[in-house]
């Protein structure tokens, strides 16, 4: 591995995933000079040397390898590698998007970031022009900017896709099709090698696939993290509740990590309406399996959408007597007028905190009190690191222990540093050069799968 200088790792952001990809470049270079300062430093105490002395060897075979003449930099230091791709963005009169790349990629491994969930203004034409795009707005910029990659000579074509184009298209239930499977087949027919992608809806997806390779993240442990963060697990009377059937195996793994009961919450829905925004949601009854009295309940989600669903479920256990909700959801889409509407249930009580992650961009929500997010660029960051590298991803994989050591460590610490500040325990942030924990990925058995309904 060319720790100073991997030539052939880029990272492309379309407009709308550069937040994340930014994110996720820094993390990049965290791992690559940790990785470097421990090379080196074994390196010095086998072979008796100064460290001073192996760095300088260490970049003399980076310029040998690399594809340039020499790497620019001090020869005597640590010379950061650089990630991202240059672009730019044209966006048109009449709609049409148009992406450039400004540097050689010819050769490379490319990994092109575009989250399909981001409406937040986004600036074109060296930033003359603002936009907001729909997801399908943002899908065609997708196509284009693989389309440019593939001209430019890219090697390998990857994606991150945290939020999966029309993931949730991906059955029928009538005369209607099978979306999700056509933007996959799109895509693979592009010459996309790859998706990387976070909390996907059904793992039914995959099976459109003929070559492309499907990695599906999962964000359990930094959740777990924040969650540890907010109220103190050795004293709260908590239950973990799966707001739906088709989020049980989630709930199930959250249960057994946290050592907390799981209860459920049963929905009868009217398939026939769609939903519009959390008033007007198309579920027509609720039970619960469970006890939520005088309990703090936990809930976990794929994602948020207009919300309807949730706070509707929300109300009623707050009903049942539930004194605390905090909920989590690794795709925080609030889409439509849901961020108003949470804030609202805010005001009236019915919910303590919404854990999101920050693979969907937003702005507003983070001015929000009850909102808090939780970073997973270092968990996208490791991914890509070993995947460029062709380095195996089963020490990622089961890592129960270690998810289990860190918990206990947490709740060890909290009671502690809270009585000493006064203030909920704000943890750590994970070290990208550590084993990600069971859960991270879900390609094992006992970790927590995708939901089924819609």
């Amino acid at each position: 591995m060319n720790y100073s200088d991997p030539t052939k790792l880029g990272i492309l952001a379309c407009p709308g995933g550069e937040a994340l990809a930014n994110q996720v470049i820094r993390r990049l270079g965290a791992i690559y000079r940790r990785k470097f300062d421990k090379k080196t430093a074994a390196l010095a105490a086998r072979y008796h040397l100064s460290q001073e002395l192996v760095t300088r060897k260490m970049n003399f075979d980076s310029d040998i390898q690399s594809n340039l003449l020499y790497i620019p930099g001090n020869v005597n230091q640590y010379r950061s590698p650089k990630f991202k791709v240059n672009t730019r963005h044209t966006y048109f009169a009449n709609g049409e998007v148009k992406t450039e790349i400004l540097d050689s990629i010819r050769g490379k491994d490319i990994y092109i970031f575009q989250d399909i969930e981001n409406h937040q203004p986004i600036a074109f034409n060296d930033g003359a022009v603002q936009r907001v795009l729909s997801v399908n707005d943002h899908i065609f910029s997708l196509f284009v900017t693989i389309d440019a990659a593939m001209q430019a000579g890219a090697e390998r074509i990857n994606l991150v896709l945290p939020a999966f184009p029309y993931a949730r298209q991906h059955k029928k239930k009538g005369r209607e099709g099978l979306t999700a499977a056509r933007v996959s087949q799109m895509l693979e027919n592009l010459g996309v090698a790859r998706i990387i992608t976070l909390d996907i809806h059904s793992r039914e997806i995959e099976n459109s696939f003929n070559r492309m390779r499907l990695e599906n993240l999962h964000a359990s442990l930094q959740i777990i993290e924040k969650l540890i963060g907010i109220i103190d697990i050795t004293k709260e009377d908590l239950v973990v509740l799966s707001p739906d059937t088709g989020a049980v195996d989630r709930n199930k793994f959250y249960a057994n990590t946290l050592h907390r009961p799981l209860a459920l919450l049963y929905k009868e829905r009217d398939y026939s309406k769609v939903t519009k925004n959390a008033a007007d949601s198309n579920i027509t009854d609720i039970r619960l399996l469970g006890d939520v009295t005088g309990k703090t309940v936990f809930m976990a989600d794929d994602m948020i959408g207009t919300g309807g669903t949730l706070l509707k479920g929300m109300k009623n256990i707050r009903e049942l007597g539930a004194t605390k909700i905090i909920c989590a959801t690794s795709l925080p889409l609030f889409s439509g007028s849901a961020i108003d509407d949470f804030d609202a249930a805010y005001k009236q009580g019915l919910f303590h905190r919404i854990i999101g992650t920050n693979a969907v961009y937003h702005r507003e929500l983070l001015q929000k009190e009850w909102y808090v997010q939780s970073d997973v660029s270092g968990l996208f960051a490791q991914i890509i690191s070993l995947l460029h590298h062709n380095r195996s991803l089963s020490s990622m994989l089961d890592n129960r222990d270690l998810v289990a050591k860190r918990i206990k460590r947490q709740m060890e610490k909290q009671p502690h540093q809270t009585r000493q500040t006064g203030a909920p325990l704000e943890p750590p942030p994970v070290q990208d050069d550590e084993p990600l924990p069971h859960g991270a990925l879900r390609e094992i058995s006992g970790a927590p799968e995708p939901r089924k309904d819609p």
